[in-house]
């Protein structure tokens, strides 16, 4: 299992890398980045110790698929993919919030709403949902993008704006650009037999100013999903969905008594568990796009990618 963890390479006009949980991302010349999707496996906040194969790839040609399908309604960051694992694009200055908006009561919240908690982010949900319910309408609850190593934490519009976060004109487009994309993605999920049930968007600016969508979208890793078939007679039931996300890496480490907490230990990754994890990634893959999922050549994934880079950076 030749997996991508830690790259260190050194560009022509390399500025700066940026180590995020799961990308790397190369300054070049204070003009574009590079940004390399490993097959590291983040949750809870925190990076487990084996790598996942195949992920960065899956992760890097699904969401640049899924910004061409939006690039219409959102303007994004894009401008080559010259390699599987691999996005090139503008350099941006990024809005320090992440934008979550939510379509049903899942994950976070469903473990909130546990709780009798009915505001999230200073958003009301209402009284008598059960787990998984759909919303009456989608929500935005915001969360700080933290630096490496810590949690990220709810914020609600509000602080935000209050704190001088986001301007308020800016805010008001972040919003505009969260309900539209989430629109969209309802759309292209729903083609494939599937239910966009959150997910989250950030953005940045241009050097000129111009407000665009940055990092991923509509991936396992900031996105849930639900099949459609069977969704209501499972609620009616009050079983579980059946989904496609990283929720269910999520569920897993909680079953095996790890929630990112001090004092919790990862527990074990074996073989056969990375490769049932790498299945769940190609299967959403294959789900969300329709299209069948083809393995990039691994043999030597790093040098592989410098050449792509190279070769890419070189011609422009």
């Amino acid at each position: 299992m030749n997996t991508i963890n830690d790259t260190n390479f050194n560009f022509p006009k390399q500025k700066s890398i940026y180590k995020g949980k799961v990308r790397e991302v190369y300054n070049i010349n204070d003009e574009v980045l590079v940004m390399i999707a490993t097959d590291r496996l983040s949750a809870f906040d925190v990076i487990m110790p084996r790598q996942i194969p195949f992920k960065g790839q899956i992760l890097n040609q699904i969401a640049s698929k899924m910004m061409d399908a939006t690039s219409d309604l959102v303007p994004n960051w894009i401008l080559n993919i010259p390699d599987p694992n691999v996005a090139v694009g503008y350099l941006c200055d990024p809005f320090k919030v992440e934008m979550v908006i939510r379509g049903y009561l899942s994950g976070h919240a469903a473990r909130e709403y546990k709780v009798g908690k009915r505001m999230l982010c200073g958003v009301a949900m209402p009284d008598g949902m059960q787990e998984n319910d759909k919303f009456p309408n989608p929500i935005i609850t915001p969360s700080t993008k933290a630096a490496n190593g810590e949690h990220d934490e709810d914020i609600s519009r509000e602080a935000i704006l209050a704190e001088g976060i986001v301007s308020e004109e800016d805010y008001l487009v972040l919003e505009d650009y969260t309900r539209k994309l989430f629109q969209r993605g309802t759309e292209i999920a729903a083609k494939q037999g599937l239910v966009l049930v959150d997910t989250k968007y950030e953005f940045g600016k241009t050097k000129e100013g111009k407000i665009v969508l940055i990092d991923e979208i509509h991936t396992p890793d900031s996105s849930r999903y639900f099949y459609a078939d069977g969704y209501t007679e499972r609620q009616d039931k009050g079983e579980t969905q059946k989904q496609l996300s990283k929720e269910f890496v999520r569920q897993w480490l909680i079953e095996n008594g790890f929630q990112g907490l001090e004092g919790q230990q990862i527990p074990e990754m074996t073989d056969a568990k990375l490769i049932e994890i790498s299945d769940r990634y190609i299967e959403l893959y294959e789900q969300i796009t329709g299209e069948t999922f083809v393995k990039a050549d691994v043999s030597d994934v790093e040098d592989r990618i410098e050449k792509n880079v190279l070769s890419y950076l070189e011609g422009n």
